[in-house]
């Protein structure tokens, strides 16, 4: 009997048989007395020789060693190289546990509002996620691809998260062929960069149209046999080409995302049709609001208008229904997915789900098999950190918007594709680089943002009274000649010098200022437009007429003179929703 069938005799659900440890508030594995089982399904067996049902396509080494064999579930994603899937871990031996020390004891309450806290951060992650306790038993249903060294190499824990969840439109799958482009290699349909705060409290969705226009970069790839091959690069293309096109992978939709935005992402996910309909039908359907009838019939939507409850096929539709919504194009369907999501995980979070063994066991079986990750997620111990990692986020905290942009002026009168908002975009961009939150999250300033905000705070000298020596620490060259040109004939800063490179280089403009040189350096902090965090209290040194004077070094991320070196405070006002509001879709 395979991991999946241990413990089915006698009609009994393996589910059923996760019992609460009062001692740890964890849900463990109990099975039958009556013979001998690991705590914890091992891996598959495989079948014997001729048997034709070698369970989850794994081969046997000598010495009971599995490995993959050359065949593995059809991923739904396109890749020129063969998709790895995990095995299970070894079994624990037993007495494993009894030999340990007494675990700390945590209350039951605590332990479910983590885990439903950390399956509300964002319903594809968060899915994967949830059956962290029961992943062992369906490590073989997780595929990987590589992501080609194109991310940040992985999530920390100590650092903001960036996950790149990407749907693509590949047909493949029951009841999926009836949906037109039949022969579609699977494109990056709908694609979220998923910005997660660094203290957890406020998280970004971020959607990218597919009809954008962009430049795709050249994507190292790897290949079967384990040689690298560089995919050329396209300029001037759909986003949604970033993926499938010319046997392109998600690591290259990730290149392209890094590119387009800045933002390095440090893991991918990607879902296939199947994973809204599995999905759906796991947690017994998704509650969605119409404010008009719908009858479309690409997407095969026909709802009147009202609240209904939505799964398998009908959810499908929903998300891919644009026709009828809004302008009838993409950006239309983008907010209709926005919604739907939040929906998905306003349902999670009120009907107990993840507090049942029996559902979540039901729901990480359809996620694991609905995702795809990047090799550096197909883990079990890096899925939980995840997961416990977003289980910090308050979902009312979680904002859903996308990447301004406008109309493609190169499609003439018929608008087919759109281009990147320049006015508004680099905006958001920053944003999400500098961890600033779409929401009003309240909590409490630390105390060293105070200390630096209070900086800035008090009177100004005179421009004409400050004195500052400029050195170049890391911007480009003739930079500090520039500055002292612009201060000394456009600001009336003319007790400035130019004191040539600094000792070293900084990532950042730095002002160091003696105490009595605190209204100097506010007004020179004005002018230059430079943050509280840069105003560095320490000493003053002497300039060429033999008087204390404060040190302007110019990092690497000075942008020329006269151009504000403040990070923004506030994100950009953009249109946006959040998880946990209702919205009729229209």
């Amino acid at each position: 009997m395979d991991a999946q069938g241990r413990g089915r005799a006698d009609n009994i659900d393996p589910a059923d048989q996760w019992v609460l440890n009062p001692n740890t508030g964890e849900y463990e594995l109990r099975l039958s007395p009556s013979a001998a089982q690991p705590p914890v399904p091992g891996p598959r067996r495989p079948s014997p020789p001729g048997d034709g049902g070698a369970a989850g396509g794994r081969a046997r080494r000598q010495g009971g060693e599995d490995r993959p064999s050359s065949r593995t579930r059809g991923t739904e994603v396109p890749a020129p190289r063969a998709a790895r899937r995990r095995g299970a871990e070894p079994e624990a031996p037993q007495g494993r546990r009894a030999s340990r020390r007494p675990a700390k004891k945590t209350s039951r309450a605590k332990k479910v509002l983590l885990w439903t806290g950390g399956s509300m951060a964002f319903v594809l992650v968060a899915v994967t996620a949830a059956g962290y306790l029961y992943i062992k038993h369906l490590n073989d249903n997780i595929t990987s691809v590589s992501d080609d060294g194109a991310s940040t190499g992985g999530f920390r824990k100590d650092e903001a998260i960036n996950i790149l969840l990407i749907g693509t439109d590949k047909r493949t799958g029951k009841g999926n062929e009836g949906y037109g482009d039949a022969g579609s290699v699977g494109h990056a349909d709908t694609t979220i960069l998923l910005h997660v705060s660094k203290d957890r409290s406020n998280a970004t969705a971020l959607s990218i149209p597919r009809d954008l226009i962009v430049d795709i970069p050249d994507c190292p790839t790897e290949q079967e046999d384990g040689t690298q091959k560089v995919i050329p690069g396209s300029t001037g293309v759909r986003f949604n080409t970033s993926l499938g096109q010319d046997d392109r992978t998600p690591s290259c939709t990730m290149r392209t995302v890094t590119e387009l935005t800045g933002i390095k992402p440090d893991d991918f996910m990607v879902a296939d049709f199947n994973a809204v309909k599995t999905l759906t039908e796991a947690v017994d359907g998704v509650d969605v609001c119409l404010a008009k009838d719908i009858d479309d019939p690409d997407s095969h939507l026909k709802l009147p208008k009202g609240n209904h409850t939505i799964s398998g096929e009908q959810a499908l539709a929903f998300v891919r229904t644009r026709h009828s919504v809004g302008l009838g194009g993409d950006l239309s369907r983008i907010q209709l997915q926005q919604q739907f999501l939040g929906a998905l995980m306003r349902k999670l979070k009120g009907n107990s789900t993840l507090t049942s063994p029996t559902k979540m066991v039901k729901l990480a079986e359809a996620g694991t098999k609905a995702l795809t990750v990047d090799d550096k997620l197909d883990d079990i111990n890096r899925l939980k950190d995840l997961g416990l990692e977003l289980g910090k986020l308050n979902p009312k905290n979680l904002t859903f918007t996308t990447l301004p942009v406008k109309d493609n002026p190169a499609d003439g009168t018929v608008h087919k594709t759109v281009i990147v908002d320049q006015a508004m975009a680099p905006q958001v961009f920053q944003a999400i680089q500098n961890d600033v939150s779409f929401t009003d999250v309240k909590k409490k300033e630390k105390a060293a943002k105070d200390a630096q905000a209070a900086r800035l705070k008090g009177t100004q000298a005179p421009a004409s009274e400050v004195r500052v020596r400029v050195l170049n620490g890391g911007a480009e060259t003739g930079s500090a000649q520039a500055v002292l040109a612009w201060l000394q004939n456009d600001e009336g800063v003319t007790k400035s010098e130019n004191g040539g490179n600094a000792p070293g280089k900084l990532a950042k403009t730095t002002l160091e200022y003696a105490p009595d040189q605190a209204a100097q350096a506010r007004r020179l902090a004005a002018i230059m437009g430079l943050s509280g965090a840069a105003l560095k209290p320490g000493e003053s040194v002497t300039n060429a007429q033999g008087l204390p004077a404060m040190t302007l070094t110019l990092g690497e991320d000075f942008k020329g003179a006269g151009v504000s070196l403040t990070p923004p405070t506030k994100a950009p006002k953009v249109d946006k929703s959040t998880a946990d509001k209702v919205k009729c879709a229209s």
